[in-house]
């Protein structure tokens, strides 16, 4: 059976010369193109910070749709560049150091992302490289808050550093950030927040109305506490907590309208008399709202405000004008309508501090809108700076 299979390929072989013998020659091989050498390898490298100047911005991005990788952006209103990013995972709080060399920010860390073990902590960032210098651990019990200055902050002098807890029972934390230790809690008994005043004086909003004022010693402990007078009807008109830095304290605005100005120079805050942003006309249909209520250009005395029509539970829609205010006279100087501008309501709104000032406000569409401060013209629009609810000058 071998032999005769091995017979018929012979055959067909036979058969196939002729045509073999017939196929033309082949050409010339074809040209062979070089293999051009390999791409340098890329290095990854760090920029330098560029010079700070009074336009660049800190904006807090809460990332509402991934809620535990929050950021800060740095962004610079001259050129409209986004310059950098500070990490800053769940929920956080930040400030600046008082030389604003150094960024704090008070977060949360789970072990599995979203759940599991519990950090809580304060990381240092240097402003000049963006990097992380160093960091305390704190309880498991840091206040996780809307956007506000008083999540966390420093004394006038840098020795301490005091974060809010809630348990729900409320208190503070007294930091040593040269010394990356806790030092002590401090109860505050229905009060929350810490609003730092002196070298060791700390303010606390209270349910009540008032204000309470603890007193450290050079460690860091409680040397003393007093309240104040009742400022403010919690429920009559509430005020926000998100207090607008003045020259020597806060005012604190009402979901009416109400301007309540605390000086917080002293060994106790000083209130002064309460002013109106609304006439009794407007009082009850145009109201202060968003996360980051007002600011105030404290050279010039001026105080901006993102006001809106409407009700009583609408204190947290953004605004849909500007409103200019004599923090001297206290009336209304301006109006900037944002509608004919396309710009989406303003939740918060910035000014910096120099002769040539921006005002900045972020959209309810994570978008910020810079304003030339002295006209109300607008300048730019930066799409989409993350999501958007609070804003910060380190100045």
């Amino acid at each position: 059976m071998n032999t005769m299979i091995i017979r018929a390929a012979l055959l067909s072989l036979a058969a196939c010369a002729p045509l073999l013998a017939a196929a033309p020659a082949a050409g010339p091989a074809p040209a062979v193109t070089p293999v051009p050498p390999p791409l340098p390898a890329e290095r990854l490298t760090v920029t330098a910070m560029p010079p700070d100047n009074p336009h660049r911005i800190y904006v807090l991005d809460e990332a509402f749709f991934n809620e535990i990788d929050a950021r800060v952006d740095l962004f610079d209103g001259d050129t409209y560049v986004r310059l950098g990013q500070i990490d800053a995972g769940f929920n956080p709080g930040f400030n600046f150091s008082p030389d604003g060399k150094t960024t704090a920010v008070a977060t949360t860390y789970f072990s599995r992302g979203s759940r599991g073990t519990r950090t809580d902590v304060v990381e240092f960032t240097d402003n000049t490289s963006l990097k992380t210098t160093h960091e305390i651990v704190l309880p498991p019990k840091r206040a996780m808050t809307l956007p506000t200055y008083f999540s966390l902050g420093y004394s006038a002098d840098g020795h301490f550093l005091y974060v809010s807890y809630i348990t729900p029972a409320a208190s503070f934390g007294v930091l040593d950030p040269a010394k990356n230790t806790v030092l002590d809690e401090i109860d505050t008994a229905g009060c929350v927040l810490v609003i730092p005043s002196g070298a060791n004086r700390v303010s606390s909003i209270c349910e009540s109305g008032s204000l309470l004022t603890v007193t450290l010693d050079a460690q860091g402990h409680e040397a003393s506490r007093a309240f104040s007078d009742v400022f403010f009807d919690p429920d009559k008109d509430p005020i926000f907590a998100q207090g607008v830095p003045m020259t020597n304290g806060y005012a604190f605005l009402s979901f009416l309208g109400q301007v309540h100005e605390v000086d917080f120079s002293g060994a106790q805050p000083a209130i002064r008399k309460p002013w109106s942003l609304v006439t009794a006309a407007e009082k009850g249909r145009w109201r202060p709202g968003g996360y980051q209520i007002g600011a105030i250009h404290r050279s010039l005395n001026k105080l901006f405000v993102p006001m809106h029509r409407g009700g009583e539970g609408t204190h947290k829609d953004g605004g849909t004008e500007i409103w200019v205010f004599d923090m001297a006279t206290h009336e209304r100087v301006a109006r900037w309508p944002i509608a004919p501008l396309k710009l989406a309501p303003l939740l918060a709104v910035q000014v910096s501090q120099d002769d040539a000032p921006l005002l900045f406000a972020a959209t309810d569409t994570s978008d910020v809108a810079v304003f030339d401060a002295l006209t109300g013209q607008l300048r730019h629009v930066e799409k989409k700076l993350g999501q958007t609810a609070w804003l910060i000058l380190n100045h």
